[in-house]
C-alpha cells in the first residue's frame, strides 16, 4: 500500500487479537499506527462499514496523505458517531479486528496474521468479562455472524501466521 507495510490481525472475537496487536505496536514504537475494527463496527453493522475505512484511511495513506475517522461511541451503550481520529502516514499500518484481513484487502497486506484464541466458549467468556454481562446475547449473535463470515471469506486458510491468542478454555 504505497509505501506503508500493513499489519493485520484477525480473527474471532475474545480471541486475543487487540492483545497480539498492542504488542507488535510495542514492538514498533512510533513507526506504526493503529486501527481497528472495533472503531467501526456496530452490532447491526459488524462488516458494512468496511467502505469507511478504505475511504477515510486506507486510500490517503497509500497516497501519502494522513487519514481520518469517527470512532464509534459506546459510551451509553448504543453506537453512535464518536470523536475524529486522525492517523498520520506510519510505515506500518496495524489493522487489529474481526474482518481486517478481508479477501478484498489481502493484496494490499504485508502480512496478515490469524489469531485463534480457544474454544467459542472460552472466547464468549472472555468478551463477556471485557464488554460486560449486558452484552452477551449480542456478543453470542456475533459469535455466529462472525463463524459464518470467516467460513465464507477463508480468512483463517488465508493467513500467513496463526497465532494461539490469549489462553482460553
Amino acid at each position: 500500500m504505497g509505501g506503508i507495510r500493513v499489519l493485520a490481525f484477525d480473527g474471532p472475537s475474545g480471541a486475543g487479537k487487540s492483545t497480539a496487536a498492542r504488542e507488535a505496536l510495542s514492538l514498533l514504537g512510533s513507526r506504526a499506527a493503529l486501527v481497528t475494527t472495533d472503531s467501526f463496527a456496530t452490532w447491526t453493522s459488524p462488516v458494512s462499514w468496511w467502505p469507511r475505512l478504505v475511504s477515510g484511511v486506507l486510500d490517503p495513506l497509500a497516497a501519502g496523505r494522513s487519514g481520518s475517522y469517527r470512532r464509534m461511541d459506546w459510551s451509553t451503550g448504543v453506537p453512535r458517531p464518536g470523536a475524529r481520529v486522525r492517523v498520520e502516514v506510519p510505515e506500518v499500518l496495524v489493522l487489529e479486528g474481526v474482518s481486517c484481513g478481508r479477501r478484498s484487502v489481502r493484496p494490499l497486506l504485508s502480512l496478515l496474521c490469524w489469531v485463534e484464541g480457544g474454544t467459542e466458549a472460552g472466547r464468549l467468556a472472555a468478551a463477556v468479562a471485557r464488554d460486560g454481562e449486558a452484552h452477551r446475547a449480542e456478543l453470542r449473535k456475533w459469535q455466529l455472524f462472525e463463524r459464518g463470515w470467516f467460513a465464507v471469506d477463508g480468512t483463517r486458510d488465508a493467513a500467513a501466521v496463526r497465532l494461539p491468542g490469549a489462553r482460553l478454555p
